[in-house]
């Protein structure tokens, strides 16, 4: 799946997601390391996967943060691969989040990662961005874990959430120039955590 090389995305960065009640809402996780864990998780975030074929990966890539263009191609072991990846960003993100240290383990499954070849960008005549043809799975693979080294070594290390909604885990890093962002979303679990705070201040109370 490909969009048209050389054009810039219109779309604001992040991903669209559906709520449990079949909302539609945009989720910004803030990088493109962060957009991957959005696709499932270890243990018992694996009933949110989306990632069951390669196709899924390749639909992923192209709603990603990730300049339009890119002819991907992905088989069934570089899936794997990614949701190793994604599996161990999560899990360093969400100890980031938590105030936990790296675990030198999951440390190890993203510098595996990133030591491959990554995507190929190129410039065409007019100053035009466009992807080298005939990407792979194992070069998107290096990109998100090149991009995770960058922020667990770079100036939003310690910017990295987990939403502040009681049931909802969604990690993101707040790149807020206040640096106070609460929610994965406002509209989504902002809206929902403030109508249940109106509804606890106003509930009658209890003879």
């Amino acid at each position: 799946m490909s969009g048209r090389a050389g054009e810039t995305p219109e779309r604001p960065p992040g991903l669209t997601l559906v709520s449990h009640e079949g909302k539609p809402y945009r989720f910004d996780p803030g990088t493109l390391c962060m957009e991957l864990t959005a696709t499932g998780g270890p243990g018992a975030f694996a009933r949110w996967e989306v990632l069951h074929e390669p196709s899924d990966l390749v639909t992923w890539a192209a709603r990603s943060r990730l300049p339009d263009g890119l002819d991907l191609t992905v088989c069934a072991a570089e899936l794997e691969r990614v949701r190793a990846l994604r599996d161990a960003v999560f899990l360093l993100a969400a100890g980031r989040a938590h105030g936990h240290p790296l675990e030198p383990a999951h440390l190890d499954v993203v510098n595996a990662a990133a030591a491959g070849p990554p995507l190929i960008a190129r410039v065409e005549p007019g100053g035009i961005r466009s992807w080298a043809p005939g990407a792979t799975g194992a070069q998107l693979l290096s990109t998100v874990a090149r991009d995770a080294i960058d922020l667990f070594t770079g100036p939003f290390a310690d910017r990295i959430r987990e939403c502040g909604a009681h049931d909802c885990h969604l990690l993101f890093v707040d790149t807020s120039r206040p640096g106070r962002r609460r929610w994965c979303a406002m509209e989504h679990c902002g809206n929902r955590e403030k109508v249940r705070a109106h509804r606890a201040r106003h509930a009658p109370t209890k003879p």
